[in-house]
């Protein structure tokens, strides 16, 4: 899925906008760094590998869009602190940020064309080596999974949400393209709806049989032996194992512990940070009112009332059967020290 294009000889981004799906594709474009904090953060494009990779392209129309200004690096390295800075829980928004950064600084380019076209080589190889990184995740992973199985997810963590595979939904599709028949369940994922709206989306493009759930379905569905596994992405995971994802994930993961259901991350190697030791340390980042308050621009809560409306959550490391990652299936105890 080509959701992501960059146009290096005009220096502009397109995106297909996840806001509108499953209803109509259409394209956001991204001209300024502006436009690219602003599709971060509206959830124009969503998914911790793909706000990397959007990161990283965000970087190249920065130096692009400053260069014609005498103080250039000055609004340089306060455009990456913005960028960085756009959402706060994906650990791949600051790693893709620092890493183009540190590349640049590494090799001491001082001429702005020079960088944009180093950074654009380098942009384009992480957006590559993502979708490869994602394809050797999931034939890993698509072991862990049987004929006929039917497997719920959390979320969106296909296609949509990294360079073009998919963490969890890459597993499935391994396994489906190993011969297996897989029936998915995803759960609608509010209040974004991304499992509604994305995940099935995506599986429906495929041919592989998925349906929708409510999200308080999840307990009902694996009591009455409806569900084989789990498995779901990550935003983050901590070094001792814990996982940030989507809001609702933690709860699915006491619930197939209760009724003992395997419960699978599948995330590249650097969604393990190693500056954060544990999930308490993870800073959760909280989303507007209106995503809570309004379906479809109808308000559905009096005036006068707040809302809670974390846009993430953290899973227990004892709670995760295994991590799913490029290079190896890890199992708990986790201790990504040194990793």
């Amino acid at each position: 899925m080509n959701h992501i294009q960059f146009d290096k000889v005009n220096g502009i981004l397109k995106l297909l906008d996840q806001r509108f799906l499953p209803e109509k594709e259409d394209w956001f474009i991204c001209k300024t760094l502006t436009d690219v904090i602003y599709a971060l953060k509206e959830m124009v494009i969503r998914g911790a590998p793909a706000i990397g990779i959007t990161a990283a392209y965000g970087c190249c129309i920065l130096i692009k869009e400053i260069s014609k200004y005498d103080d250039w690096q000055g609004k340089l390295y306060r455009g990456l602190e913005n960028l960085a800075a756009s959402r706060p829980t994906a650990v791949n928004l600051s790693w893709a940020v620092n890493m183009m950064r540190h590349k640049l600084e590494d090799l001491q380019i001082k001429d702005p064309q020079l960088i944009y076209d180093f950074w654009t080589k380098e942009a384009t190889s992480l957006h590559e080596f993502d979708i490869e990184i994602n394809q050797k995740m999931g034939k890993l992973g698509a072991d862990l999974l049987e004929d006929g199985d039917v497997v719920m997810t959390h979320c969106n963590a296909g296609a949509l949400a990294t360079g073009g595979y998919g963490t969890a939904l890459g597993v499935i599709r391994a396994a489906v393209e190993q011969g297996k028949e897989i029936k998915v369940i995803a759960n609608e994922t509010r209040p974004f709806l991304q499992g509604a709206r994305l995940t099935a989306y995506e599986l429906a493009k495929d041919g592989i049989e998925v349906k929708v759930a409510c999200d308080n379905a999840c307990a009902f569905l694996m009591k009455n032996k409806m569900i084989n596994k789990v498995i779901v992405g990550a935003d983050r995971i901590a070094v001792n194992g814990d996982v940030a994802n989507k809001i609702g994930t933690y709860g699915v993961a006491l619930l197939a512990k209760e009724h003992n259901i395997p419960f699978y991350v599948a995330a590249p190697l650097y969604t393990i940070d190693p500056n954060t030791a544990k999930g308490d340390d993870i800073n959760i980042e909280q989303r507007p009112k209106k995503e809570v308050a309004f379906i479809n621009d109808k308000k559905i809560i009096p005036d006068n009332v707040d809302v809670l409306n974390f846009a993430f959550d953290i899973t227990p490391a004892h709670l995760v059967s295994a991590i799913i990652t490029e290079k190896d299936i890890f199992r708990f105890p986790y201790d990504f020290k040194g990793l």
